[in-house]
């Protein structure tokens, strides 16, 4: 995370949700979205904010798996592999799937983003993309590099 402006937006971010019951949660999806990633100042001011411990708030970013503690510079994939998905063929079109995306785009496992009845489904810039087959999801990956 760069700063200067980042402290003015992380602690904008926190404002934002501090008041809110459970306010952990919402405050770390909202540093997320506005850096791509929870680092260790975000971690502290955080904590500071919410009365917490810095250990607190590292064990809830590193439970959940849509947190991360570095930026990653590619376009993410989150490509849902749960039961449904793999009961619609969703592991046959990983090959194919990482084969296009190279390293120009990061596949992620997601295990359901809840489309169980339309799968195989995957999300590409917060859009849900459902009936994935080996070409839709390659143009998927094409159109986000």
């Amino acid at each position: 995370m760069e700063r200067p402006d980042a402290d003015l937006r992380l602690d904008a971010a926190i404002a934002r949700h501090a008041q809110e019951e459970g306010a952990l949660l919402p405050i770390l999806h909202a540093v997320q979205r506005e850096f791509g990633c929870i680092d260790e100042t975000a971690k502290r001011r955080i904590a500071a904010a919410l009365n917490l411990s810095r250990a607190e708030v590292h064990g809830v970013v590193s439970f959940y798996h849509d947190f991360r503690e570095r930026a990653e510079p590619r376009p993410v994939l989150k490509l849902c592999r749960a039961e449904a998905c793999q009961a619609r063929g969703v592991e046959a079109l990983v090959p194919a799937a990482t084969r296009a995306a190279s390293d120009r785009v990061a596949i992620e496992t997601v295990y359901c983003l809840g489309l169980c009845s339309v799968g195989p489904a995957a999300m590409a810039d917060g859009q849900i993309h459902a009936r994935l087959d080996d070409a839709r999801l390659a143009a998927l990956i094409e159109a986000m590099a």
